[in-house]
């Protein structure tokens, strides 16, 4: 008679007792902390661009803002009674996004109220850490944008010089620039765009710099920390519409001014693709991107500012557990 093999026995703990835990029981290198460090360590290129176009007192309203954000995280997990979350760098990384969207010489206490409210009624007030609806930074710049109205739209010149032409508009930035001249040259439009590329042209600290973004916004979108069908679809949304609207005349921006000009690189790789913010599946990524892009330049055509990206993304945040519903996929056998 052959009897069956006994199974192998359980793992054991060191107290004796079996240990029984929940899925998901394949974990990822990639915690919690190494994430956010990361995407802080990419942001330093927009930093670097930043400080060798503007000086090194783009520095201040940054450091003003990442101290803001930090002290209120500190502050609501003492009052909320959680441990201190400080070192998971999320709170610093909402700091140094708010920071690197902000004018150039922007008020130090406006910085700071800015990461205070941030922290506070962009993810305290939510529950913290995963639980936020909208992307933190951009909430504290949305506030930023109603409190201070005249210190967000303070552009400083760029401190590099390059051609005559950058020399007439860096105190402004290229989108204000062309959205409020009418018929503007082609040949002027079009010469902007190397110094756009480049950095060398009014705007927000860290959004200036198309090569600095795509350097460090590339290396996240290879680590998967920034998922590339949110980043493609927002782009290809912009050059679309971008185009349509210029052949159409209703704008004199060029697709590539679009996609050059403002924080619509900034956003499509650094607040588009927050991981708690943004849908967690395929089409809605497809969805999410393609509407943050078409009403970023339905804004810039036709709205009454030249930048659209803020609001664009906050809007498309609020949609995105709808968005979740609405494209999850069908389990295998279950009705439509």
């Amino acid at each position: 008679m052959r009897y069956p093999q006994r199974a192998p026995e359980a793992p054991e703990s060191a107290s004796g007792l079996l240990q029984l835990t929940t899925s998901p029981h394949s974990h990822s290198k990639w915690s919690t902390p190494r994430i956010m460090w990361t995407v802080v360590a990419c942001l330093l290129p927009s930093v670097l661009a930043a400080v060798y176009f503007f000086g090194p007192g783009v520095l201040l309203p940054i450091l003003a803002a990442v101290f803001g954000a930090l002290l209120t995280e500190g502050l609501t997990n003492k009052v909320l009674k959680k441990g201190c979350t400080n070192g998971d760098g999320s709170a610093a990384l909402t700091g140094l996004l708010l920071g690197l969207i902000l004018p150039p010489g922007f008020p130090l206490f406006g910085a700071f109220l800015g990461g205070v409210v941030a922290i506070g009624l962009g993810k305290a007030v939510f529950g913290g850490l995963g639980h936020n609806i909208f992307n933190p930074a951009l909430v504290g710049r949305a506030f930023l944008q109603a409190a201070f109205p005249a210190g967000m739209t303070a552009w400083a010149a760029s401190l590099t010089k390059v051609t005559s032409l950058v020399d007439g508009i860096t105190s402004a930035t290229p989108l204000g620039w062309m959205k409020f001249t009418p018929g503007l040259p082609k040949t002027e439009i079009n010469g902007i765009l190397g110094n756009m590329f480049f950095g060398n042209t009014g705007g927000c600290i860290g959004e200036t710099s198309a090569l600095a973004i795509l350097v460090g916004g590339l290396v996240l979108v290879v680590l998967r920390l920034a998922n590339w069908r949110i980043v493609g679809s927002m782009i290809a949304s912009g050059l679309l519409f971008g185009a349509l609207f210029h052949a159409t005349g209703a704008s004199q921006l060029t697709a590539l001014h679009h996609l050059l000009a403002g924080g619509f690189l900034f956003g499509a790789f650094f607040m588009a693709t927050d991981m708690v913010t943004s849908p967690i599946t395929m089409k809605g990524m497809y969805i999410y991107g393609a509407g943050i892009g078409l009403m970023t330049v339905l804004i810039r055509v036709f709205g009454g500012l030249p930048e659209g990206v803020m609001f664009s993304i906050l809007l498309m945040n609020a949609t995105v557990p709808l968005i979740n519903r609405w494209t999850v996929p069908k389990v295998f056998g279950g009705a439509k």
